[in-house]
C-alpha cells in the first residue's frame, strides 16, 4: 500500500477512539449502521464519553467525503458506498452471546459482507472484535472472498489485532495499551504491525498467527472471569462464617504475589462474554471446559445471590417484602461510565421483583432511553425524593460514594447493602 486510507467499521466504545487516533495521521472513514450515532458524531459529540468533544472536533472532517485526498482526518458516515476509497479496513463491531450464551457472529458477518462489496486487490481487512480462535479465517474471510470474488492471500489479506479498550478508563487509553497484532501472511503481518505501531505509544506484540492472537484475546478476559469467580465464591463462604471478605483480601494482599481481585458483578462486553466464545470452540473440538464454565455459572448467579442476601436482611428487620421500596444505585456495568451492555445489575432488579419488591433504579450516568430499550426497565437520572426500606449500592460511581445514602432510607431500620465494598464498614448493613 502506498498512501494508507483507513475505514473503521463500527464506531462504538472500541471503534471511535481507534478511528480518532488513526485520523491524526491518516485519512479515515468511520462507518456505523446506526444513523443516530453517526449524526451525533458528525455534530462532534460522543455519547459514550470515550472521546472528548474537543478531541473529536479536532480530527472531524466537515462536509463532503474526502475520497482520494491525502489529508488526515475523520469522515463519519452511515453510507457503505463511502468505504470504497479505503485500502485498510478495521472491524470493531460487537460480538455478543445469545440468551443461551452461544456466540453471535451476525454483526461480524454483516460487516464482512459490507466490506466485501467494496474490497479491492491489495486491500487488508483487520478484525478487532473478540472471537474464538479460527473465526477470522474460518468465518469472516470466506464471506469477504465470496462477496468480493477475490482470492484470499493473493488479492486481499487479513489481520487480527484484539481490542483492549477499558470503557471509562482515562488512564489506560487506546495508545497507552500494548497491542497484539497478526496477519495472514508474513508480509501482511508486518504491515498490520507497522500500522498499529504508528499510533500505539505502548508498543506492539506481533503474534505468530491470527489464531494465536485470537486465542490470546479470549483468554485475557477468561482469566479475569475465573479469578473474580474465585473471590465471589470466597465471599459466599466468608459470609456464612461472619467474616468480612474485604478485610480478608486486604490481609492476604500483603503478600507480594497475591492477585488483587475483588468480588462483584461481572458484566460488560468482554469479561462476561469472552469465556463463552472459548468454551464454544473447545466443545467443537470435543473438550468440555470445566473451570471456565464453572466460573461463568458462579458469576452469572451473583445477582440472584445479592438479592437473596438483601431479602434476608430485610426479613431479619421485620420488613414486609411485598411492596417494599428498594432503591438500586447504578445500572451501568461499571463505575463512572455510561456503558450498560450486559450489565448484571438487572439480575438483582429482576430477582427482587420476583419477591414482590417495588424496585427503583437511579443512575446519573445511564441513558434512561437505552435502559428501557435494552432491558425494559425505568431508570431515574435524578432521585425523586422517595425513601426506601432497602438501598443497594450496585455501581461505585463517584457520585454515589459522596452521597449520604442513609438519608435516602425510610429510617434506621432500613437495609443498606454495598455490592462494591466502597462504603465504610459502619455505613452498610451487608456487603459482598
Amino acid at each position: 500500500m502506498s498512501l494508507i486510507r483507513i475505514a473503521v467499521i463500527g464506531l462504538g466504545y472500541v471503534g471511535l477512539p481507534l478511528a480518532v487516533e488513526f485520523a491524526k495521521k491518516y485519512p479515515v472513514v468511520g462507518f456505523d449502521i446506526k444513523r443516530e450515532r453517526v449524526g451525533e458524531l458528525q455534530e462532534g459529540h460522543d455519547a459514550t464519553l470515550e472521546v472528548s468533544s474537543e478531541e473529536l472536533q479536532m480530527v472531524l472532517c466537515k462536509g463532503n467525503h474526502p475520497a482520494g485526498e491525502e489529508s488526515n482526518g475523520l469522515f463519519v458516515t452511515a453510507e457503505s458506498r463511502d468505504l470504497g476509497a479505503a485500502n485498510c479496513y478495521i472491524v470493531t463491531v460487537p460480538t455478543p452471546t445469545d440468551k443461551n450464551n452461544r456466540p453471535v457472529l451476525t454483526p461480524l458477518i454483516k460487516a464482512s459482507e459490507t466490506i466485501g462489496r467494496v474490497l479491492k486487490p491489495g486491500d487488508i481487512v483487520i478484525y478487532e472484535s473478540t472471537v474464538y480462535p479460527g473465526a477470522t479465517e474460518e468465518d469472516c474471510v470466506p464471506v469477504l472472498a465470496r462477496v468480493s470474488g477475490l482470492i484470499f492471500n493473493r488479492d486481499f489479506f487479513a489481520g487480527y489485532s484484539p481490542e483492549r479498550i477499558n470503557p471509562g478508563d482515562k488512564e489506560h487509553t487506546v495508545t497507552k495499551i500494548k497491542k497484539v497484532t497478526s496477519g495472514s501472511t508474513p508480509a501482511a503481518a508486518a504491515k498490520v504491525d507497522a500500522l498499529y505501531r504508528s499510533i500505539i505509544t505502548a508498543g506492539t506484540h506481533l503474534a505468530s498467527s491470527i489464531r494465536v492472537a485470537e486465542a490470546a484475546k479470549v483468554i485475557e478476559n477468561s482469566q479475569r472471569d475465573i479469578n473474580i469467580a474465585f473471590v465471589n465464591e470466597l465471599a459466599m463462604i466468608f459470609n456464612r462464617m461472619g467474616i468480612d471478605t474485604h478485610e480478608v483480601l486486604a490481609a492476604a494482599g500483603t503478600k507480594w504475589n497475591f492477585l488483587p481481585f475483588k468480588p462483584g458483578l461481572v458484566g460488560g462486553h468482554c469479561i462476561g462474554v469472552d469465556p463463552y466464545y472459548l468454551a464454544q470452540k473447545a466443545q467443537e473440538y470435543g473438550y468440555h471446559p470445566e473451570i471456565i464454565l464453572a466460573g461463568r455459572r458462579l458469576n452469572d448467579n451473583m445477582g440472584k445471590y445479592i438479592a437473596s442476601q438483601v431479602i434476608k436482611l430485610m426479613i431479619a428487620r421485620d420488613h414486609k417484602i411485598k411492596g417494599a421500596r428498594v432503591l438500586i444505585l447504578g445500572i451501568t456495568f461499571k463505575e463512572n461510565c455510561p456503558d450498560i451492555r450486559n450489565t448484571r445489575v438487572v439480575d438483582i432488579v429482576n430477582e427482587l421483583k420476583q419477591y414482590g419488591a417495588d424496585v427503583e433504579i437511579h443512575d446519573p450516568w445511564a441513558n434512561p432511553e437505552e435502559v428501557m430499550h435494552e432491558y425494559g426497565l425505568e431508570s431515574l437520572s435524578e432521585l425523586n425524593g422517595n425513601h426506601y426500606e432497602a438501598i443497594i449500592l450496585a455501581v461505585a460511581h463517584r457520585a454515589f460514594t459522596a452521597l449520604d445514602i442513609r438519608s435516602l432510607s425510610s429510617g434506621t431500620n432500613a437495609v443498606i447493602y454495598d455490592v462494591k465494598g466502597v462504603l465504610p464498614l459502619d455505613g452498610a448493613d451487608g456487603r459482598l
